[in-house]
């Protein structure tokens, strides 16, 4: 038996059981839509995190308090356990491998310019911070340490936050006034646009749960201590109500491990627990963002293989009919001379035919992935990956649940087959 004429049989198979094949590659049209779309969802996380550690230099190594080490104080917190702004500045001059020591407080607030409102992200930084994370602007100026020691109420605007509040029209946005939690601050400048997002917004605004710069306002350090985070500070300034970060810079990439032990050790001479400060290079952030990120896209993608196991159980118990239906002509191919391979392969292909054909409509479902999404705040980035792993599945599904009833058919013998009624 030709091929040509397996390939004939099974079409004309399919054909007369139309309605049975629909219901039965439901779950394998259903299991490649959701591959896909989770593969594009992990791309899109993946590219998230790139997006979000992109601005920072492999030099940097950030500071943060270490959980349960003396609540969430830093820089000038009450706890005896953190370090003061200060001291976290110093070490710029202290120690042989920082160059240069960035610190930000962040919190969130409503921002305003006229009747255009949005809760954001707002970031009290140095110009260190500004310059190790590579914070460029698109139009004006960043602020400097001086507006922050005459306590200026400056602003500089994340891109996306400009063209939010300003309607589109980034041009007039510097120099313009507008409102932080209330209070007057003039748009010194605008950010170069980084893309990507910072992650799924839990509340308050899409922006006020972003961590990318372009959703973000960033005003002096000292001057976030005074008016956004509730205080001043009670050794040096710092703590709050608002999330402290130290940024060092090492030298050179060479010198990133030898100034982490130092960070390290100094911390320890300060507060009595080198522990009690988490302090880890940009390339050991970001790698660990990763692998988290990944781990959550293969589990997504592991359910998505259980809703195949099940469509495959689906295919099995409609060949398993087919090969009962299909006996005597089964008996008669074998009593003609039909080869037991013949019979395997064309139940095979069948299989193989039903699954392939649900991978595809499922492959043409997710081009409705973006749609289905844009109802929420997670983003998803098609790739040729996300597909070609959706229709492998889906033929996997076929070829593994299809053979026992192939296998099952050409095992029959031609006398039992013909006289079955």
């Amino acid at each position: 038996m030709k091929l040509v004429e397996q390939l004939r049989s099974v079409m004309l198979s399919v054909s007369t059981n139309k309605f049975r094949v629909i219901l039965t590659s439901l779950g394998i049209i259903i299991g490649t839509f959701t591959i896909i779309m989770v593969v594009g969802i992990g791309k899109a996380s993946e590219k998230a995190v790139e997006d979000q550690f992109k601005r920072l230099s492999v030099e940097s190594i950030t500071i943060t308090k270490a959980r349960g080490a003396g609540g969430r104080g830093m820089p000038g917190s009450t706890s005896s356990k953190s370090l003061t702004k200060q001291e976290a500045l110093q070490m710029s001059e202290l120690l042989t491998n920082v160059k240069s020591v960035g610190i930000s407080i962040g919190t969130s607030s409503d921002v305003a310019n006229g009747l255009t409102t949005s809760t954001a992200s707002i970031q009290g930084i140095n110009e260190a911070y500004a310059a190790i994370t590579n914070l460029t602007p698109l139009s004006g100026d960043i602020f400097t340490d001086e507006d922050g020691v005459l306590r200026n109420k400056v602003v500089v605007l994340g891109y996306n936050l400009a063209d939010l509040l300003f309607e589109g029209d980034i041009n007039s946005a510097v120099g313009s006034k507008i409102l932080l939690k209330g209070t007057s601050y003039t748009v010194t400048g605008v950010l170069n646009r980084i893309g990507g997002s910072g992650g799924i917004s839990s509340g308050g605004g899409a922006m006020a749960s972003s961590t990318t710069a372009d959703d973000m306002a960033f005003i002096p350090y000292d001057v976030a201590l005074k008016y956004t985070t509730g205080t001043s500070g009670t050794r040096g300034g710092g703590g709050g109500s608002g999330m402290v970060t130290i940024i060092a810079q090492a030298n050179d990439i060479n010198s990133v491990q030898p100034a982490i032990d130092e960070i390290k050790q100094y911390i320890g001479e300060i507060t009595g627990d080198s522990e009690s400060y988490s302090v880890v290079d940009a390339g050991s952030t970001l790698a660990s963002a990763q692998e988290t990120s990944s781990t959550m896209s293969a589990l997504l993608i592991a359910v998505a293989a259980i809703v195949m196991i099940v469509s495959g159980i689906g295919i099995m118990n409609v060949l398993m009919v087919a090969v009962k239906e299909r006996t005597r002509e089964i008996g008669i191919l074998k009593s003609i001379g039909a080869e037991r391979n013949v019979i395997l392969l064309e139940f095979l292909f069948e299989a193989i035919t039903i699954s392939l054909c649900g991978g595809l409509l499922g492959v043409l479902l997710s081009i409705s992935a973006p749609w289905v999404l844009s109802f929420t705040e997670i983003d998803y980035l098609p790739s040729l990956e996300g597909i070609l792993l959706g229709l492998g599945f889906s033929v996997i599904t076929g070829v593994f649940f299809g053979y026992y009833p192939a296998a099952k058919a050409s095992k029959l013998k031609p006398i039992e087959a013909l006289n079955y009624d």
